[in-house]
């Protein structure tokens, strides 16, 4: 455990940037869950949940929770099973 102030601090950060990211990692994964299902299911809001997703996933890379290029592989395989599905 933490004995200076300032380390305590720095834990109190840690858990809470812990706990966003395990918030905004879920929620990616949901996106991307529903619109892979939406695709399959050749649902006709499929074009609005892959906007969605490629839109959150864009989010979550420029707060610096996942990297740029993950970011753009996980919108390229998205956008890539889309189009062949059509």
């Amino acid at each position: 455990m933490a004995h200076h102030r300032s380390a305590e601090k720095r834990h109190r950060q840690s858990v809470a940037r812990a706990a966003n990211n395990r918030y905004f990692m879920s929620t990616l994964k949901t996106f991307i869950k529903k619109a892979r299902t939406g695709i399959t299911t050749k649902d006709d809001s499929a074009q609005a949940m892959l906007r969605k997703a490629t839109s959150f996933i864009q989010h979550v890379a420029n707060k610096g929770v996942i990297h740029r290029n993950k970011a753009s592989r996980l919108v390229s395989r998205l956008t890539k099973f889309y189009n062949k599905s059509l």
